[in-house]
């Protein structure tokens, strides 16, 4: 099956600030930013910045299981909220996206299937402006996702974790060698 995200989720712009964010050590208001989303496609949400405002709307507060979506720059991809924020919003030119359709898509699949391939050309090729590059709610809406079975879904999102995780360990293992590769060539310098 294929839908558009506008088909089963909402997609709504970031909290635009009308002046420079102002930094409240014990604002009432969390503001996911930019700098908030991570290389593994999540919201970290220990460090989020904190504000004194109290006047906003209930639909612009963003919850668990929210995708946070980079919608400028040379990367556009989502990172899913997988802790409560608390009392938070995402900040513009960040766009929320909430499922609806919990039936048919899982949020964690949704953040994966938005930094393949299919569905970056697709971004890409809709991307407007030259030197920084935006992408619209509205191309956003209207992406099309694969949305196989919801066991097949969880299947794919376990399987991308320990896809992850396993690069991640290489990764780690490899400096280790390189690590212990030099120190034995040094020994060798030294004619130990």
């Amino acid at each position: 099956m294929i839908a558009q995200i506008k088909e089963i989720a909402t997609v709504q712009v970031g909290y635009s600030f009308r002046s420079r964010l102002e930094v409240s050590k014990d604002g009432g208001l969390s503001v996911i930013q930019m700098k908030d989303l991570l290389d593994n496609n999540t919201v970290e949400c220990d460090k989020l910045v904190k504000t004194d405002m109290d006047m906003v709307k209930s639909h612009h507060l963003a919850c668990k299981g929210d995708l946070v979506f980079r919608s400028r720059g040379l990367v556009s991809n989502a990172a899913i909220l997988l802790e409560d924020p608390g009392k938070a919003v995402v900040a513009s030119p960040l766009i929320r996206i909430r499922i609806t359709r919990a039936d048919r898509v899982l949020p964690e699949y949704l953040n994966w299937y938005l930094s393949q391939r299919d569905a970056q050309v697709f971004l890409t090729s809709r991307a407007i402006g030259t030197a920084q590059k935006m992408i619209s709610k509205e191309i956003l809406e209207n992406l099309e996702v694969l949305l196989p079975s919801l066991e097949c879904q969880k299947n794919i999102v376990e399987l991308a974790a320990l896809s992850a995780r396993e690069q991640a360990l290489l990764g780690v293992l490899a400096e280790k060698r390189k690590h212990y590769i030099s120190m034995v060539l040094m020994q060798f310098a030294k004619g130990e």
